[in-house]
């Protein structure tokens, strides 16, 4: 995807952020807000006190999160433990058990 494609596809919105900064930004809306139409991801930008490092920095965040949202997810391969795996986890539960077993008090109190 190219960055005018997606300025094409995009509402932006300048508003005052909020937070310290005092009269740098109270008087001026430097704050960004870009909205994805076609999948309505969003993308923030309060950083700077310029509208255009904001605007820079919102249009990189909303580009990697697109191009995030169009991966498609390796499938998973579905596993089991093996035969010979299930045999030796029982053997070595019994042989605990064993083990506790002989821990224990006779009972002849």
């Amino acid at each position: 995807m190219e960055l005018e494609q997606l300025r094409a596809e995009t509402d932006i919105e300048t508003y005052r952020s909020s937070g310290p900064g005092g009269q740098h930004k109270n008087k001026r809306s430097t704050a960004v807000r870009l909205t994805h139409r076609p999948t309505g991801i969003t993308a923030i930008s309060t950083r700077h006190r310029s509208l255009d490092q904001n605007m820079t920095d919102a249009f990189e965040t909303l580009m990697t999160r697109v191009l995030d949202s169009q991966k498609v997810a390796k499938p998973r391969k579905p596993t089991k433990k093996t035969y010979g795996a299930k045999l030796r986890t029982l053997a070595e539960k019994s042989h605990r058990g064993a083990i506790k077993k002989g821990r224990r008090s006779s009972g002849d109190d």
